[in-house]
């Protein structure tokens, strides 16, 4: 059964997204852009839209899967998307984010409808649903082409008709005279011994002109086969000219054809190679990006204890300038001191000089 998830409206009209969980008749995500009610939609109604469906990457927006296409919605044909949106192996893979608890996000966006911008009104998408990307691009193309590619190669190969059986069922007859007779039944059977090629042309057409007018020698029905072969001779000629025409331009076609084939599926393996060089270049991204954010961080450190010798620098600057007026105060108390010091010193000689 398929989920249902409410979306928007298209000039007027309740629009909604319809999910097949489990494949719509197929090992592949259903997903679909559905017009709600359609019964009720009025005889001849029609709408335009031009939409995206994006299956989420709840871990990764820059991994979630977009697909784009347009639509005219009737009473009758009120869906339209992707029956293999991908395939149900890589939707349950747990390396991917597009199951997360058992929970799809599916977002509609419809881009361009072809009717006046003010009859359409459509939900706001959230505000975390990735743009498309480049990428998103390249993989919406080749996997449709890998699709294109799967279906010739799966479809039986044409070719033209049977040469063999083009051969004309024409009859050995006499001639005017018995020489003429032989001459014309040794042209015409080797006229007759291959697939008839437009190179005997003249020499057929003189055997059975020969033969047509022969008088004996020939059966009667003999005679009738030559004539009516006679009478259509053009019309025999100009079938086989316009067959080797046509074979010849069939021939240049499934050549032209095959040779565009072969360079889509080599073109399509380049993708997968591509792919496979940009998710190495994606792990060798993250690995700088976490060298860079490991930089950026010692980078802040570096600046911030450089802040901090700053701040130091600038308090021990006015210490500095403070301690210099402290340091004048004491050296004059010192001197002081050293006067008085010296007074004292002289008066205690004196003393010591007379007592002694």
């Amino acid at each position: 059964m398929p989920g249902l998830v409410s979306w928007g409206r298209l000039h007027g009209d309740p629009e909604r997204i319809l999910i097949f969980p489990k494949g719509n008749n197929v090992e592949c995500l259903s997903i679909y852009l559905d017009t709600a009610d359609s019964v009720r939609l009025p005889y001849g109604w029609s709408r335009s839209a031009h939409f995206r469906l994006i299956l989420v990457d709840q871990n990764n927006n820059d991994y979630s899967r977009i697909k784009e296409t347009e639509h005219d919605f009737t009473a009758r044909e009120s869906d339209w998307g992707f029956t293999s949106f991908i395939p149900l192996s890589e939707l349950h893979d747990s390396r991917n984010g597009y199951l997360v608890n058992n929970t799809l996000t599916v977002v509609a966006e419809i881009l361009g409808p072809q009717h006046p911008a003010e009859n359409t009104q459509v939900a706001e998408p959230p505000a975390n649903v990735p743009q498309a990307t480049p990428i998103d691009t390249f993989n919406t193309y080749f996997t449709n082409l890998e699709e294109i590619i799967n279906a010739a190669q799966s479809s039986p190969a044409r070719g033209g008709s049977n040469a063999n059986n083009q051969r004309g069922a024409l009859l050995t007859s006499g001639a005017p005279t018995l020489d003429e007779v032989e001459k014309a039944k040794l042209s015409l059977k080797e006229c007759l011994s291959d697939i008839f090629k437009l190179n005997v042309k003249d020499r057929l057409a003189e055997a059975m002109s020969t033969l047509s007018i022969a008088k004996s020698g020939l059966s009667l029905d003999q005679q009738k086969s030559v004539k009516v072969f006679w009478a259509n001779f053009d019309e025999f000629t100009s079938d086989f000219l316009t067959f080797e025409q046509d074979n010849a331009e069939f021939e240049l076609q499934k050549l032209l054809k095959d040779q565009m084939f072969a360079t889509m599926k080599k073109n399509h393996e380049t993708h997968i190679l591509y792919k496979q060089l940009l998710g190495d270049l994606t792990k060798e991204e993250e690995e700088l990006n976490k060298k860079l954010e490991e930089v950026k961080s010692r980078r802040e450190k570096l600046i911030s204890d450089w802040e901090i010798l700053m701040v130091e620098s600038e308090e021990a600057k006015s210490g500095h300038k403070g301690q210099e007026k402290k340091v004048a105060e004491a050296e004059e108390k010192k001197r002081i001191a050293e006067e008085r010091m010296s007074r004292s010193t002289a008066a205690w000689s004196n003393l010591k000089m007379l007592f002694g």
